[in-house]
């Protein structure tokens, strides 16, 4: 099976287009709403990269963030996401792949992104987020601690990976297992904040 290939645009799409996504909290994190209650810059630029239904950025907008990009590969969700957000100015919606986006930003926010990615991808992904973030600049959010015993999505990874993945590009400024994950989720996530040198 060449994963590549098939975790594409149509392969999300169709996955949002039938609502078949187990993943889905359906309210923001636990761990990404304790650390968006800590931060004080309302005006930071942060970017939520495969967004899915993006309660994160709605929880942002209610907590009063004015600058707020999202970023997915799904037609189906885009437009959706589109609709929901419509009146609000202070979000940017974007159709696309992350992997060739371009802008800078202060903060970025994983939920989920990095384990739907094909796990050949992790060093683009590293790459990426180095080239996104300004210096300083901080990758912030959950990662799965543990190794799964069907193919993913979700993929799974550990410490020890992550340690090397982004050891070069960042500093691991917290870097721990996660205390408030969902319920279904506990003791297997770890909340990384990585900031860039």
């Amino acid at each position: 099976m060449n994963l590549d290939s098939n975790l594409n645009e149509s392969f999300w799409n169709e996955r949002y287009r039938l609502n078949d996504t187990g993943w889905d909290l359906g309210h923001v994190s636990p761990p990404l709403k304790t650390y968006i209650d800590q931060l004080t810059d309302k005006n930071l630029r942060i970017l939520i990269p495969g967004c899915g239904n993006s309660y994160e950025a709605e929880y942002l907008l209610e907590m009063g963030f004015t600058n707020i990009t999202i970023i997915d590969i799904a037609p189906e969700l885009v437009k959706r996401l589109k609709s929901k957000f419509r009146s609000n100015q202070n979000i940017k919606i974007i159709l696309g792949d992350f992997f060739t986006h371009r802008a800078e930003y202060d903060l970025i926010l994983e939920q989920t992104f990095f384990c739907a990615l094909d796990p050949k991808l992790r060093k683009n992904y590293a790459e990426a987020m180095k080239g996104l973030l300004i210096k300083g600049g901080k990758l912030a959010g959950v990662l799965f601690n543990k190794e799964f015993e069907t193919q993913g999505p979700p993929f799974g990874g550990t410490d020890a990976e992550y340690l090397t993945l982004f050891g070069d590009a960042f500093n691991f400024r917290t870097f721990e297992s996660c205390y408030n994950s969902f319920s279904k989720r506990a003791d297997s996530e770890l909340f990384v904040i990585l900031e860039k040198k």
